[in-house]
Protein backbone atom coordinates (compact mmCIF):
# COMPACT_ATOMS: atom_id res chain seq x y z
CA UNK A 1 0.00 0.00 0.00
CA UNK A 2 2.50 2.50 1.02
CA UNK A 3 4.80 1.42 -2.45
CA UNK A 4 1.49 2.51 -4.32
CA UNK A 5 0.97 5.61 -2.69
CA UNK A 6 4.34 6.76 -3.69
CA UNK A 7 4.06 5.30 -6.99
CA UNK A 8 0.78 7.37 -6.98
CA UNK A 9 2.19 10.48 -5.86
CA UNK A 10 4.88 10.50 -8.68
CA UNK A 11 2.14 10.47 -11.01
CA UNK A 12 0.32 12.83 -9.57
CA UNK A 13 3.22 15.48 -9.46
CA UNK A 14 3.89 14.61 -12.97
CA UNK A 15 0.81 15.38 -14.25
CA UNK A 16 0.65 18.82 -12.25
CA UNK A 17 4.25 19.69 -14.07
CA UNK A 18 3.07 18.42 -17.40
CA UNK A 19 -0.07 20.97 -17.13
CA UNK A 20 1.45 23.06 -15.32
CA UNK A 21 4.19 23.51 -17.96
CA UNK A 22 1.63 23.63 -20.80
CA UNK A 23 0.05 26.83 -18.87
CA UNK A 24 2.88 28.67 -18.08
CA UNK A 25 4.00 28.30 -21.80
CA UNK A 26 0.65 29.78 -22.78
CA UNK A 27 0.30 32.87 -20.28
CA UNK A 28 4.21 33.78 -20.95
CA UNK A 29 5.21 32.46 -24.62
CA UNK A 30 2.13 32.88 -26.39
CA UNK A 31 3.58 34.39 -29.79
CA UNK A 32 6.37 31.56 -29.45
CA UNK A 33 3.80 28.11 -28.87
CA UNK A 34 4.63 27.15 -32.64
CA UNK A 35 8.92 27.27 -32.05
CA UNK A 36 8.22 25.86 -28.93
CA UNK A 37 5.85 23.10 -29.42
CA UNK A 38 8.71 21.94 -32.35
CA UNK A 39 11.14 22.33 -29.64
CA UNK A 40 8.49 20.24 -26.84
CA UNK A 41 8.30 17.67 -29.78
CA UNK A 42 12.04 16.97 -30.85
CA UNK A 43 13.13 16.95 -27.22
CA UNK A 44 10.60 13.98 -26.32
CA UNK A 45 11.87 12.55 -29.78
CA UNK A 46 15.13 12.32 -28.71
CA UNK A 47 14.75 10.65 -25.11
CA UNK A 48 12.64 8.00 -27.33
CA UNK A 49 15.48 7.53 -29.90
CA UNK A 50 17.68 6.94 -26.91
CA UNK A 51 15.23 4.77 -25.49
CA UNK A 52 15.50 2.50 -28.92
CA UNK A 53 18.75 2.87 -29.57
CA UNK A 54 19.75 0.60 -26.01
CA UNK A 55 16.31 -1.45 -26.05
CA UNK A 56 17.00 -4.90 -25.97
CA UNK A 57 12.93 -5.79 -25.45
CA UNK A 58 11.35 -3.04 -27.21
CA UNK A 59 7.63 -4.69 -25.88
CA UNK A 60 8.70 -3.90 -22.33
CA UNK A 61 9.91 -0.10 -23.12
CA UNK A 62 6.97 0.78 -25.73
CA UNK A 63 5.00 2.42 -22.02
CA UNK A 64 7.93 4.58 -21.52
CA UNK A 65 8.00 5.88 -25.26
CA UNK A 66 4.38 6.19 -25.87
CA UNK A 67 4.09 8.28 -22.48
CA UNK A 68 7.03 10.01 -23.51
CA UNK A 69 5.75 11.24 -27.10
CA UNK A 70 2.27 12.46 -25.49
CA UNK A 71 3.28 13.50 -22.16
CA UNK A 72 7.02 14.40 -22.42
CA UNK A 73 7.71 15.63 -19.00
CA UNK A 74 5.66 13.28 -17.29
CA UNK A 75 6.81 10.80 -18.94
CA UNK A 76 10.58 11.28 -18.18
CA UNK A 77 9.79 11.81 -14.62
CA UNK A 78 8.61 8.67 -14.28
CA UNK A 79 11.36 7.25 -16.39
CA UNK A 80 14.12 9.05 -14.13
CA UNK A 81 12.12 7.76 -10.94
CA UNK A 82 10.68 4.09 -11.75
CA UNK A 83 13.02 3.42 -14.78
CA UNK A 84 16.32 1.39 -14.59
CA UNK A 85 18.52 3.95 -12.64
CA UNK A 86 20.34 1.45 -10.91
CA UNK A 87 23.76 3.48 -10.93
CA UNK A 88 22.05 6.26 -8.22
CA UNK A 89 21.15 3.86 -5.31
CA UNK A 90 23.68 2.66 -2.68
CA UNK A 91 22.35 -1.08 -2.03
CA UNK A 92 22.26 -1.66 -5.85
CA UNK A 93 25.64 -0.55 -6.18
CA UNK A 94 27.09 -2.34 -3.03
CA UNK A 95 25.42 -6.02 -4.85
CA UNK A 96 27.13 -5.35 -7.82
CA UNK A 97 30.13 -4.70 -6.06
CA UNK A 98 29.51 -8.15 -3.86
CA UNK A 99 28.94 -10.03 -7.19
CA UNK A 100 31.99 -9.61 -8.74
CA UNK A 101 33.67 -9.86 -5.60
CA UNK A 102 32.21 -12.90 -4.88
CA UNK A 103 33.28 -14.22 -8.43
CA UNK A 104 36.64 -15.55 -7.15
CA UNK A 105 34.89 -18.32 -5.20
CA UNK A 106 32.76 -19.57 -8.05
CA UNK A 107 35.18 -22.18 -9.39
CA UNK A 108 33.85 -24.20 -12.16
CA UNK A 109 34.96 -28.44 -11.68
CA UNK A 110 37.59 -28.45 -15.14
CA UNK A 111 36.15 -32.23 -15.54
CA UNK A 112 32.19 -30.90 -14.95
CA UNK A 113 32.87 -28.39 -17.48
CA UNK A 114 34.19 -30.80 -19.75
CA UNK A 115 31.36 -33.04 -20.08
CA UNK A 116 29.12 -30.29 -20.24
CA UNK A 117 31.24 -28.92 -23.88
CA UNK A 118 31.33 -32.48 -24.83
CA UNK A 119 27.85 -33.51 -24.74
CA UNK A 120 26.81 -30.67 -26.05
CA UNK A 121 24.77 -29.43 -23.71
CA UNK A 122 23.58 -26.28 -24.61
CA UNK A 123 21.20 -24.21 -22.12
CA UNK A 124 24.01 -25.20 -19.04
CA UNK A 125 26.32 -23.95 -21.93
CA UNK A 126 24.22 -20.74 -21.80
CA UNK A 127 24.12 -20.93 -18.07
CA UNK A 128 28.11 -21.18 -16.92
CA UNK A 129 29.16 -19.12 -20.06
CA UNK A 130 26.95 -16.32 -19.17
CA UNK A 131 27.12 -16.16 -15.72
CA UNK A 132 29.78 -17.47 -12.56
CA UNK A 133 27.03 -20.07 -11.79
CA UNK A 134 28.74 -22.94 -11.75
CA UNK A 135 27.16 -26.51 -12.71
CA UNK A 136 27.95 -30.10 -10.53
CA UNK A 137 27.06 -33.35 -10.27
CA UNK A 138 27.32 -34.39 -6.88
CA UNK A 139 23.62 -33.51 -5.54
CA UNK A 140 20.86 -35.51 -4.54
CA UNK A 141 17.84 -33.70 -5.21
CA UNK A 142 14.41 -34.00 -3.80
CA UNK A 143 11.02 -32.63 -5.13
CA UNK A 144 8.01 -31.21 -3.13
CA UNK A 145 4.77 -30.74 -4.81
CA UNK A 146 3.06 -29.35 -2.24
CA UNK A 147 4.21 -26.82 0.07
CA UNK A 148 2.84 -28.59 3.55
CA UNK A 149 5.33 -31.67 2.02
CA UNK A 150 8.38 -29.56 2.00
CA UNK A 151 7.59 -28.07 5.60
CA UNK A 152 8.30 -30.69 7.87
CA UNK A 153 11.32 -31.66 5.89
CA UNK A 154 12.56 -28.27 6.58
CA UNK A 155 11.37 -28.01 10.00
CA UNK A 156 13.48 -31.58 10.54
CA UNK A 157 16.42 -30.04 8.73
CA UNK A 158 16.84 -26.88 10.61
CA UNK A 159 16.14 -28.89 14.13
CA UNK A 160 20.41 -30.45 12.84
CA UNK A 161 21.91 -27.26 12.75
CA UNK A 162 25.10 -27.03 14.42
CA UNK A 163 26.89 -23.85 12.51
CA UNK A 164 24.87 -21.73 10.63
CA UNK A 165 21.15 -21.20 9.15
CA UNK A 166 20.65 -18.69 6.07
CA UNK A 167 17.17 -17.87 5.60
CA UNK A 168 16.08 -15.33 2.43
CA UNK A 169 12.47 -14.86 1.66
CA UNK A 170 9.99 -12.59 0.06
CA UNK A 171 7.41 -13.21 2.23
CA UNK A 172 7.14 -13.75 6.07
CA UNK A 173 3.86 -13.61 7.46
CA UNK A 174 3.46 -14.39 11.17
CA UNK A 175 1.30 -17.95 11.96
CA UNK A 176 1.18 -21.28 12.10
CA UNK A 177 4.11 -21.45 9.74
CA UNK A 178 6.66 -18.97 10.94
CA UNK A 179 5.98 -19.81 14.39
CA UNK A 180 6.71 -23.29 14.12
CA UNK A 181 10.21 -21.97 12.25
CA UNK A 182 10.84 -19.40 14.47
CA UNK A 183 10.99 -21.55 17.17
CA UNK A 184 14.05 -23.46 16.21
CA UNK A 185 15.64 -20.61 15.30
CA UNK A 186 15.77 -19.32 18.49
CA UNK A 187 16.73 -22.05 20.18
CA UNK A 188 19.63 -22.63 17.67
CA UNK A 189 20.75 -19.18 18.21
CA UNK A 190 20.83 -20.09 21.59
CA UNK A 191 23.14 -22.48 21.57
CA UNK A 192 25.68 -20.19 19.41
CA UNK A 193 24.63 -21.08 15.74
CA UNK A 194 24.75 -18.39 13.42
CA UNK A 195 21.11 -17.77 12.34
CA UNK A 196 20.43 -14.61 9.48
CA UNK A 197 16.89 -13.35 8.15
CA UNK A 198 16.69 -11.68 5.10
CA UNK A 199 13.20 -10.95 4.38
CA UNK A 200 11.88 -8.46 1.52
CA UNK A 201 10.29 -5.11 3.45
CA UNK A 202 7.85 -5.05 0.54
CA UNK A 203 6.94 -8.65 0.19
CA UNK A 204 5.81 -8.49 4.14
CA UNK A 205 4.75 -4.94 4.44
CA UNK A 206 1.26 -5.82 5.63
CA UNK A 207 2.42 -8.75 7.69
CA UNK A 208 5.18 -7.70 9.80
CA UNK A 209 5.63 -4.65 12.54
CA UNK A 210 8.83 -1.79 10.91
CA UNK A 211 11.07 -3.20 13.81
CA UNK A 212 10.51 -6.90 13.23
CA UNK A 213 14.57 -7.01 12.36
CA UNK A 214 15.15 -5.48 16.02
CA UNK A 215 12.76 -8.01 17.64
CA UNK A 216 14.28 -10.83 16.86
CA UNK A 217 17.90 -9.51 17.47
CA UNK A 218 16.51 -9.76 21.20
CA UNK A 219 17.06 -13.46 20.48
CA UNK A 220 20.37 -13.36 18.99
CA UNK A 221 18.84 -14.11 15.07
CA UNK A 222 20.20 -11.42 12.96
CA UNK A 223 17.54 -10.00 10.63
CA UNK A 224 17.43 -7.56 7.61
CA UNK A 225 14.85 -6.06 5.64
CA UNK A 226 15.55 -5.76 2.57
CA UNK A 227 15.40 -2.40 0.52
CA UNK A 228 13.71 -0.90 3.56
CA UNK A 229 11.18 1.63 2.75
CA UNK A 230 11.51 4.79 3.95
CA UNK A 231 10.55 8.28 3.25
CA UNK A 232 14.16 9.15 2.56
CA UNK A 233 15.92 5.98 1.30
CA UNK A 234 14.86 3.77 -1.91
CA UNK A 235 11.16 5.64 -2.15
CA UNK A 236 11.62 5.39 -6.26
CA UNK A 237 13.31 1.76 -5.73
CA UNK A 238 11.40 -0.70 -8.05
CA UNK A 239 13.58 -4.03 -7.08
CA UNK A 240 12.64 -6.41 -4.85
CA UNK A 241 14.11 -9.41 -3.04
CA UNK A 242 11.72 -12.27 -4.23
CA UNK A 243 14.33 -15.15 -3.51
CA UNK A 244 13.54 -18.20 -1.22
CA UNK A 245 16.24 -19.71 -0.16
CA UNK A 246 17.25 -21.29 2.77
CA UNK A 247 20.68 -22.84 3.25
CA UNK A 248 22.02 -24.86 6.41
CA UNK A 249 25.60 -25.65 7.48
CA UNK A 250 25.99 -25.54 3.77
CA UNK A 251 24.78 -29.22 4.03
CA UNK A 252 21.40 -28.79 3.05
CA UNK A 253 19.67 -26.13 1.04
CA UNK A 254 15.71 -25.50 0.14
CA UNK A 255 14.35 -23.76 -2.49
CA UNK A 256 10.92 -23.26 -4.81
CA UNK A 257 8.15 -21.46 -4.52
CA UNK A 258 7.36 -21.27 -0.87
CA UNK A 259 7.01 -18.08 0.95
CA UNK A 260 6.37 -18.24 4.99
CA UNK A 261 3.01 -17.94 5.39
CA UNK A 262 0.05 -19.95 5.90
CA UNK A 263 -1.38 -20.17 3.09
CA UNK A 264 1.58 -21.51 1.14
CA UNK A 265 0.90 -24.84 3.43
CA UNK A 266 -2.48 -24.96 3.03
CA UNK A 267 -4.07 -23.11 6.10
CA UNK A 268 -5.98 -20.77 5.95
CA UNK A 269 -5.48 -20.26 2.23
CA UNK A 270 -8.73 -18.06 0.63
CA UNK A 271 -8.22 -19.01 -3.35
CA UNK A 272 -8.83 -22.85 -2.39
CA UNK A 273 -6.21 -25.37 -2.67
CA UNK A 274 -2.77 -23.27 -2.61
CA UNK A 275 -0.38 -25.65 -5.39
CA UNK A 276 3.28 -24.83 -4.44
CA UNK A 277 6.45 -26.67 -4.88
CA UNK A 278 9.28 -26.82 -2.85
CA UNK A 279 12.88 -28.71 -3.30
CA UNK A 280 15.96 -29.48 -1.58
CA UNK A 281 19.58 -30.06 -2.25
CA UNK A 282 22.29 -32.18 -0.83
CA UNK A 283 25.61 -31.66 -2.51
CA UNK A 284 27.75 -29.05 -3.89
CA UNK A 285 24.91 -27.36 -6.02
CA UNK A 286 24.44 -25.81 -2.34
CA UNK A 287 27.61 -23.23 -3.03
CA UNK A 288 25.66 -21.64 -5.47
CA UNK A 289 22.92 -20.78 -3.25
CA UNK A 290 25.14 -19.75 -0.36
CA UNK A 291 27.46 -17.25 -2.39
CA UNK A 292 23.77 -15.63 -3.46
CA UNK A 293 22.49 -14.95 -0.02
CA UNK A 294 25.85 -13.60 1.52
CA UNK A 295 26.31 -11.55 -2.01
CA UNK A 296 23.05 -9.87 -0.80
CA UNK A 297 23.73 -10.03 3.17
CA UNK A 298 27.25 -8.53 2.76
CA UNK A 299 25.91 -5.51 0.74
CA UNK A 300 23.77 -4.75 3.58
CA UNK A 301 26.32 -4.86 6.50
CA UNK A 302 29.34 -5.69 5.18
CA UNK A 303 29.90 -8.79 7.61
CA UNK A 304 32.36 -11.49 6.14
CA UNK A 305 35.82 -11.30 5.39
CA UNK A 306 36.16 -14.79 4.41
CA UNK A 307 33.22 -16.95 2.78
CA UNK A 308 34.69 -19.60 2.49
CA UNK A 309 34.04 -20.64 5.85
CA UNK A 310 30.92 -21.78 4.89
CA UNK A 311 31.45 -24.05 1.93
CA UNK A 312 31.23 -27.35 3.38
CA UNK A 313 32.99 -29.77 1.25
CA UNK A 314 31.24 -33.42 -0.18
CA UNK A 315 32.44 -36.72 -1.12
CA UNK A 316 31.93 -37.49 -4.35
CA UNK A 317 29.29 -39.63 -4.90
CA UNK A 318 28.62 -41.25 -7.97
CA UNK A 319 25.32 -42.68 -7.58
CA UNK A 320 24.09 -39.07 -8.22
CA UNK A 321 23.65 -38.62 -11.25
CA UNK A 322 22.94 -35.83 -13.71
CA UNK A 323 23.25 -31.48 -13.70
CA UNK A 324 22.50 -28.89 -11.20
CA UNK A 325 22.88 -25.03 -11.73
CA UNK A 326 21.40 -22.88 -9.18
CA UNK A 327 21.57 -19.45 -10.77
CA UNK A 328 20.64 -15.66 -9.49
CA UNK A 329 18.75 -13.57 -11.91
CA UNK A 330 19.03 -9.50 -10.57
CA UNK A 331 18.17 -6.16 -12.17
CA UNK A 332 21.56 -5.20 -12.80
CA UNK A 333 22.77 -8.18 -15.08
CA UNK A 334 22.45 -7.04 -18.91
CA UNK A 335 21.63 -10.29 -19.40
CA UNK A 336 18.07 -10.88 -18.73
CA UNK A 337 19.17 -14.91 -17.49
CA UNK A 338 15.66 -15.10 -16.19
CA UNK A 339 14.21 -14.89 -19.79
CA UNK A 340 17.07 -16.73 -21.79
CA UNK A 341 17.12 -19.78 -19.46
CA UNK A 342 13.10 -19.67 -19.83
CA UNK A 343 13.47 -19.49 -23.69
CA UNK A 344 16.45 -21.68 -23.98
CA UNK A 345 14.48 -24.48 -22.47
CA UNK A 346 11.01 -23.45 -25.02
CA UNK A 347 13.62 -23.78 -28.07
CA UNK A 348 15.19 -26.69 -26.70
CA UNK A 349 11.72 -29.19 -26.25
CA UNK A 350 11.44 -31.49 -29.20
CA UNK A 351 8.46 -33.77 -27.56
CA UNK A 352 6.72 -31.57 -24.74
CA UNK A 353 7.26 -28.54 -22.53
CA UNK A 354 5.18 -28.26 -19.86
CA UNK A 355 5.03 -25.23 -17.52
CA UNK A 356 3.30 -23.75 -14.24
CA UNK A 357 3.26 -20.15 -13.51
CA UNK A 358 0.71 -17.93 -11.23
CA UNK A 359 1.07 -15.10 -13.75
CA UNK A 360 1.59 -14.72 -17.66
CA UNK A 361 2.59 -11.49 -18.60
CA UNK A 362 5.24 -11.68 -21.12
CA UNK A 363 7.23 -10.05 -24.07
CA UNK A 364 7.07 -10.81 -27.63
CA UNK A 365 9.95 -12.77 -27.75
CA UNK A 366 8.24 -15.44 -24.89
CA UNK A 367 5.32 -15.33 -26.76
CA UNK A 368 6.69 -16.10 -30.45
CA UNK A 369 9.20 -19.06 -28.47
CA UNK A 370 5.77 -20.93 -27.40
CA UNK A 371 4.38 -20.12 -30.94
CA UNK A 372 7.10 -21.85 -32.61
CA UNK A 373 7.50 -24.62 -30.27
CA UNK A 374 3.74 -25.49 -30.48
CA UNK A 375 4.06 -25.01 -34.38
CA UNK A 376 7.07 -27.28 -34.54
CA UNK A 377 5.11 -30.22 -33.09
CA UNK A 378 5.85 -29.67 -29.57
CA UNK A 379 3.09 -30.74 -26.90
CA UNK A 380 3.32 -27.22 -25.04
CA UNK A 381 0.83 -26.92 -21.98
CA UNK A 382 0.83 -24.05 -19.34
CA UNK A 383 -1.29 -24.63 -16.55
CA UNK A 384 -2.23 -21.19 -15.02
CA UNK A 385 -4.55 -20.40 -11.43
CA UNK A 386 -8.45 -21.26 -11.71
CA UNK A 387 -8.90 -18.53 -8.89
CA UNK A 388 -6.53 -15.69 -9.32
CA UNK A 389 -5.43 -14.00 -6.68
CA UNK A 390 -5.47 -10.24 -8.18
CA UNK A 391 -8.07 -9.57 -10.92
CA UNK A 392 -5.99 -6.94 -12.80
CA UNK A 393 -3.03 -9.00 -13.58
CA UNK A 394 -5.49 -11.86 -14.31
CA UNK A 395 -6.92 -9.85 -16.85
CA UNK A 396 -3.15 -9.35 -18.28
CA UNK A 397 -2.45 -13.35 -18.43
CA UNK A 398 -6.09 -13.83 -20.00
CA UNK A 399 -4.85 -11.25 -22.80
CA UNK A 400 -2.82 -13.83 -24.04
CA UNK A 401 -4.71 -16.71 -23.88
CA UNK A 402 -5.91 -16.28 -27.55
CA UNK A 403 -2.74 -16.25 -29.31
CA UNK A 404 -1.24 -18.83 -27.58
CA UNK A 405 -4.42 -21.39 -28.34
CA UNK A 406 -4.60 -20.43 -31.86
CA UNK A 407 -0.93 -21.48 -32.08
CA UNK A 408 -1.36 -24.73 -30.73
CA UNK A 409 -0.25 -23.94 -27.22
CA UNK A 410 -2.85 -25.67 -24.44
CA UNK A 411 -4.02 -23.45 -21.69
CA UNK A 412 -5.04 -25.29 -18.68
CA UNK A 413 -6.88 -24.08 -15.48
CA UNK A 414 -6.28 -25.33 -12.17
CA UNK A 415 -9.94 -25.75 -10.90
CA UNK A 416 -9.18 -26.22 -7.48
CA UNK A 417 -7.50 -22.92 -6.43
CA UNK A 418 -4.76 -21.04 -7.03
CA UNK A 419 -1.31 -21.68 -8.87
CA UNK A 420 1.65 -20.46 -7.26
CA UNK A 421 4.71 -23.04 -8.50
CA UNK A 422 6.79 -21.35 -10.94
CA UNK A 423 8.38 -24.89 -12.73
CA UNK A 424 9.59 -25.75 -16.62
CA UNK A 425 10.11 -29.41 -17.40
CA UNK A 426 10.69 -30.78 -21.08
CA UNK A 427 11.22 -33.83 -22.55
CA UNK A 428 11.80 -35.83 -18.92
CA UNK A 429 15.27 -34.36 -19.52
CA UNK A 430 15.34 -30.57 -18.47
CA UNK A 431 13.66 -29.01 -15.71
CA UNK A 432 13.56 -25.50 -13.87
CA UNK A 433 12.27 -24.78 -10.23
CA UNK A 434 12.65 -21.36 -8.74
CA UNK A 435 10.77 -17.97 -8.09
CA UNK A 436 10.60 -16.73 -11.50
CA UNK A 437 7.41 -15.89 -12.25
CA UNK A 438 6.38 -15.22 -16.17
CA UNK A 439 5.55 -11.79 -15.33
CA UNK A 440 7.56 -8.75 -16.26
CA UNK A 441 8.55 -8.12 -12.10
CA UNK A 442 10.24 -11.55 -12.45
CA UNK A 443 11.67 -11.15 -15.22
CA UNK A 444 12.92 -7.74 -15.15
CA UNK A 445 13.02 -5.93 -11.97
CA UNK A 446 13.18 -8.30 -9.30
CA UNK A 447 16.24 -10.33 -7.70
CA UNK A 448 15.10 -14.01 -8.24
CA UNK A 449 16.76 -17.59 -8.25
CA UNK A 450 16.47 -20.80 -10.54
CA UNK A 451 17.70 -24.16 -10.38
CA UNK A 452 18.28 -25.80 -13.50
CA UNK A 453 18.48 -29.44 -13.54
CA UNK A 454 19.37 -31.67 -17.01
CA UNK A 455 19.29 -35.79 -16.66
CA UNK A 456 18.65 -35.46 -12.93
CA UNK A 457 16.60 -38.51 -10.81
CA UNK A 458 14.20 -36.29 -9.40
CA UNK A 459 12.46 -34.83 -13.17
CA UNK A 460 10.79 -37.94 -12.34
CA UNK A 461 8.74 -36.49 -9.63
CA UNK A 462 8.13 -32.75 -11.34
CA UNK A 463 6.58 -35.24 -14.34
CA UNK A 464 4.45 -36.85 -12.17
CA UNK A 465 2.96 -33.76 -10.29
CA UNK A 466 2.28 -32.38 -13.99
CA UNK A 467 0.58 -35.40 -14.75
CA UNK A 468 -1.56 -35.23 -11.28
CA UNK A 469 -2.19 -31.79 -11.55
CA UNK A 470 -3.60 -31.93 -15.31
CA UNK A 471 -6.15 -34.31 -13.96
CA UNK A 472 -7.07 -30.89 -11.71
CA UNK A 473 -7.45 -29.10 -14.67
CA UNK A 474 -9.60 -27.41 -17.36
CA UNK A 475 -8.50 -27.42 -20.55
CA UNK A 476 -9.29 -24.26 -21.96
CA UNK A 477 -11.50 -24.50 -25.24
CA UNK A 478 -11.71 -21.97 -28.63
CA UNK A 479 -14.60 -20.51 -27.16
CA UNK A 480 -12.79 -19.77 -23.53
CA UNK A 481 -10.48 -17.53 -25.10
CA UNK A 482 -12.92 -15.44 -27.23
CA UNK A 483 -13.37 -12.28 -25.51
CA UNK A 484 -15.58 -9.32 -26.50
CA UNK A 485 -14.46 -5.97 -27.74
CA UNK A 486 -14.85 -3.95 -24.40
CA UNK A 487 -12.64 -6.72 -22.49
CA UNK A 488 -10.44 -7.14 -25.50
CA UNK A 489 -9.62 -2.99 -25.21
CA UNK A 490 -9.67 -3.21 -21.64
CA UNK A 491 -7.33 -6.29 -22.22
CA UNK A 492 -5.14 -4.31 -24.70
CA UNK A 493 -4.50 -1.30 -22.61
CA UNK A 494 -3.35 -3.34 -19.67
CA UNK A 495 -0.65 -5.08 -21.52
CA UNK A 496 0.18 -2.22 -22.94
CA UNK A 497 1.50 -0.82 -19.60
CA UNK A 498 2.23 -4.03 -17.95
CA UNK A 499 6.03 -3.60 -17.41
CA UNK A 500 4.81 -0.24 -15.75
CA UNK A 501 3.28 -2.54 -12.72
Amino acid sequence: MLNAIKRALIVIIGVILQFGFAIVIRIFFYENLGIIGILYQVASILIVLGLLKNSTRLSNDLPWIILILIFPIFGTILLITLGRNYSKNKLLRNIFKYEKEYDQYLKQNSKTQKEVDDLNLDNIKYLTNRTNYCVSTNNEITYYNFGEKFYPELLKELQKAEKFIFMEYFIINEGTMWNGILDILKEKASQGVDVRIMYDDMGSLTMLKSDYAKQLSKFGIKCISFNKLSPFRGIFMNNRDHRKITIIDGKVAFSGGVNLSDEYINLNSRLGIWKDNGIKIVGDAIWNLTVMFLTLWNANVNEDQDITKFKYEFKNNKQNKGYVIPYGVAPLHQDLIGEEVYINMINSAKKYLYIMTPYLIIDTDMVNALCRAAKRGVDVRIIVPGIPDKKIVYTQTTSFFRVLHNSGVKIYKFTKGFVHSKVFLSDDIRAVVGTINMDYRSLYLHFENGIYMENVKAITDISKDFTETFQDCYELKDQDVKAGFLKSLWQSILRLFAPLF
